[in-house]
């Protein structure tokens, strides 16, 4: 089965129309973006895009042999064309199969938004998920996709930077693995421009292709390597915290592991808990603690045995900075006489025992944590140490992660990998 991208872009497409963003002015040649519209085999057209006949002929093909014209989603605006001697545009309802004359079958996917998903089988068995813009499928435990029985769909199209969650959902049910190629489309001015959207989709399994472009359904192509462990730095307010979750907000059954915990009477800390709280993916799993190791030997707090690399759950720490506290704390470590008796052997036990942990661990896991080595020298002796410490634990666990990232006023700045 062959797709040709008509269109890529949001329904507005990329630039949009008189808008002076950063996004729009850097979208030119192949960041340039029409509405997304799909030519499966040259025979079905889902969604229409601006001068379909012109976009078909510059991705060198044609209109002629479309028998079936479907819309995903409502238009706003002026009436979009529909060519000379195509079918008239039509929906499918939610659960309805249509069986075309060439062998193709569509069946319609209900979405959480008005609208409509379609998943379409090839001739000789390979499937394909499309989802409107800003949609995400509904109704994944009641039969629809990996439910069935059809197993993992060999590509999906879809809003993946605005809908991570949906990319989520489809994980959950196995609706999409890991041989899965996951292609953003619909993508609209909020995305990033240049090389950070395809590092950012990346970060998300997906990738995108520029319209014109035509992909054979099933056939094998080089998914974006998810790496294992990844840590990122940054300083106060830099944004650290929000680039971690949105590496895995596309992902289901994230643990996310406070290592602050609480702080009776201070109501800004409070402040700051509940804002991280309601950015985060109400799937997730929140765990208050410092013991870190027993997280990252298993696929979760709720295995009891290590699990299969298929079974075990991400897991976010944030932050290291707050675990050192902890331990420094518990170590007496701002003591100086306990520091040079027992203090600094304690606490290099307990970093070690961290980093083997993160060396070893078979989940995925991002960790946060604060970049200090460009900050001022502190006043006291007991903020060296802690400045120490912290840059000897990040350099550590640093050295165990596939990827290391630097947020600076919230870009993310590759270090490794």
């Amino acid at each position: 089965m062959e797709l040709t991208l008509l269109g890529t872009g949001a329904p507005a497409g990329l630039p949009r129309p008189d808008c002076p963003c950063a996004a729009c002015a850097a979208a030119v040649g192949d960041e340039a973006r029409a509405a997304t519209a799909l030519l499966i085999d040259g025979a079905l057209l889902i969604d229409l895009t601006p001068g379909p006949a012109f976009a078909a002929a510059r991705a060198g093909t044609s209109l002629a042999g479309v028998r079936q014209v479907l819309l995903s989603h409502p238009h706003d605006g002026p009436a979009l064309e529909v060519p000379a001697g195509l079918p008239t545009p039509g929906r499918v309802a939610d659960g309805r199969e249509l069986a075309l004359l060439d062998g193709h079958r569509v069946k319609a996917i209900a979405v959480d938004i008005p609208g409509t998903g379609y998943e379409i089988t090839g001739t000789e068995g390979e499937r394909l998920l499309y989802l409107p813009p800003g949609g995400a499928p509904a109704g994944l435990d009641n039969g629809h996709g990996h439910g069935q029985g059809g197993g993992p769909y060999d590509m999906v199209l879809l809003d993946v930077l605005e809908r991570p969650d949906g990319l989520a959902r489809l994980r959950a049910t196995g609706a999409v693995d890991a041989a899965t190629d996951v292609v953003a489309v619909h993508i609209d001015h909020g995305a990033p421009p240049g090389p950070e959207l395809h590092r950012r989709l990346a970060a998300a399994g997906a990738r995108t292709v520029p319209d014109g472009a035509s992909l054979v359904v099933g056939e094998y192509h080089a998914v974006p390597d998810l790496p294992r462990r990844t840590l990122v730095l940054g300083g106060a307010r830099s944004g650290k915290s929000a680039e971690a979750e949105r590496r895995l907000a596309s992902f289901p059954d994230v643990v996310y592991v406070a290592t602050g915990g609480t702080r009776e009477g201070d109501t800004e800390w409070a402040e700051r808990i509940s804002l991280h709280r309601e950015r985060r993916p109400a799937t997730w799993r929140t765990v208050e603690t410092c013991d870190l190791v027993p997280l990252l030997e298993t696929g979760g707090p709720d295995h009891a045995a290590p699990a299969e690399p298929g079974e075990l759950s991400p897991l976010l720490i944030d932050c290291l900075a707050l675990w050192l506290t902890g331990v420094m704390d518990e170590v007496g470590a701002w003591d100086d006489e306990k520091w040079a008796a027992s203090g600094r052997r304690a606490l290099r036990e307990r970093t070690d025992a961290l980093v083997a942990a993160v060396r070893a661990a078979r989940r995925p896991v991002v960790a946060v944590s604060n970049e200090v080595g460009s900050g001022v020298v502190p006043a006291t002796a007991a903020g060296r140490r802690f400045r120490d410490e912290l840059g000897r634990l990040n350099a550590a666990f640093g050295a165990e992660c596939e990827q290391v990232v630097l947020v600076v006023a919230g870009q993310a700045v590759a270090l490794r990998g």
